[in-house]
């Protein structure tokens, strides 16, 4: 029986230095979208690649874009769009990895950081920039940041960039950069208004759908809670000490009830493990945050959708939507957190619901196409009108 060979970096056509300095850094086997995404893009060709998050979509729109920089301009050639300062700087991390030991010169420009060692980058010189569209566009406004040299533009997670109200800035942008550019799109999801963005500003973009929803529901074990709005604090207690999560995100619809639950739970467990990260929190606090979660120093965070794309740490194991999310592909995101610690161990999705809300579940069990099982929390009446069997949340949501 001949045994299937694993595909390699060697295959994609890729540089054999950036395959010597992948090595290097440990990547050895490309993951599924990197495997599709790569080839189409090092070609030149718009390219859109739908895939959920934590598949590897940073190195599979940035390797073909370093493949056709060139060196000897010292100018920006790639501008890298992403939603948040935490995901910007993510992609700029992992970009300077992939770069490693190369004469490429990044620049980051986003929001919360001081916009004079920004421009004084960008005068200096860089090939790839990485950035928030607010950013990008004071920078192109103030007339530091030119994109007249640009090949390619990268919109990275094109759907949370319009979830937040970024088109307008989006489109300026897109406006503003060369028409015979090369636009790469990578979207978890591809809702009605990132379709509309793609036929406007790409040139008869090839499709890589490895969204694969089925994968979020092999790789995490997903569950739903019936519970009473008044009793999802004792709930959140109960369940986290029944599961003993690792580490844990929860996720609230808004910043005012992620910071009551934070106050709450601070005041009654008294531990500095536990931290809230939202829009509003000044910058240098979300990044304290990140490390702290990042260290392993935080055991709980409590965060809202806004920037709960920014964190991407692998020692998740455990996500619970305390506040069921508003639109089925938050759902999506808010569960990619987690499932990442090993091939063996599984990360786990908790969802509380209340009665009035069975209608938010069955949507979203039809966008994931599974229906989720009950998790039971042992003595506990999370749900008080037990007359009434925990299914029949489903048919008030009906």
């Amino acid at each position: 029986m001949q045994v299937k060979s694993e595909p390699t970096f060697e295959q994609l056509g890729l540089q054999s230095s950036t395959i010597k300095q992948l090595s290097r850094i440990g990547y050895h086997t490309p993951s599924p979208i990197q495997l599709a995404f790569i080839p189409v893009a090092i070609s030149g060709r718009d390219c859109i690649g739908q895939a959920r998050t934590g598949t590897g979509k940073t190195a599979a729109f940035m390797l073909p874009s370093l493949e056709r920089l060139d060196l000897e301009r010292n100018r920006v050639q790639v501008l890298v769009l992403a939603p948040t300062r935490e995901l910007s700087e993510q992609v700029y991390a992992e970009s300077m990895k992939i770069g490693g030991g190369s004469r490429i010169n990044f620049g980051l420009v986003v929001g919360g950081r001081p916009v004079h060692r920004q421009i004084e980058d960008l005068r200096r010189g860089v090939h790839v920039v990485i950035g928030t569209p607010g950013r990008v566009i004071d920078l192109l406004r103030r007339g530091v940041l030119k994109l007249d040299a640009l090949k390619i533009t990268v919109l990275d997670e094109a759907d949370r960039m319009l979830d937040i109200g970024f088109r307008p800035d989006i489109e300026r942008i897109l406006k503003a950069c060369p028409s015979d550019r090369q636009t790469l799109l990578l979207s978890a999801t591809m809702p009605p208004p990132v379709e509309k963005l793609a036929q406007r500003y790409m040139s008869a973009p090839e499709m890589v759908d490895l969204s694969e929803d089925r994968v979020v529901v092999d790789t995490i074990e997903q569950y739903y809670i019936t519970v009473d709005e008044d009793r999802k604090r004792s709930l959140l207690i109960r369940v986290l000490a029944q599961e003993k999560p690792s580490q844990a995100i929860v996720f609230t619809r808004t910043k005012r009830g992620a910071d009551a639950l934070l106050e709450q739970f601070t005041r009654r467990l008294k531990s500095n493990r536990i931290a809230a990260i939202h829009g509003d929190l000044p910058q240098r606090k979300r990044d304290r945050v990140i490390r702290e979660l990042r260290s392993g120093q935080l055991r709980l965070l409590i965060a809202t959708d806004v920037v709960g794309r920014g964190i991407d740490v692998s020692g998740i194991s455990h996500i619970i939507n305390y506040d069921i999310p508003e639109f089925c592909d938050d759902y999506v995101h808010r569960v990619g957190r987690t499932g990442r610690l090993s091939s063996d161990q599984n990360g786990r999705a908790i969802t509380f619901v209340t009665l009035a809300q069975g209608g938010e579940l069955t949507n979203i069990e039809k966008r994931i196409n599974t229906v989720l099982p009950e998790y039971i929390v042992e003595n506990f009446e999370a749900f008080r009108r037990r007359d009434q069997t925990q299914r029949t949340i489903r048919k008030f949501g009906n």
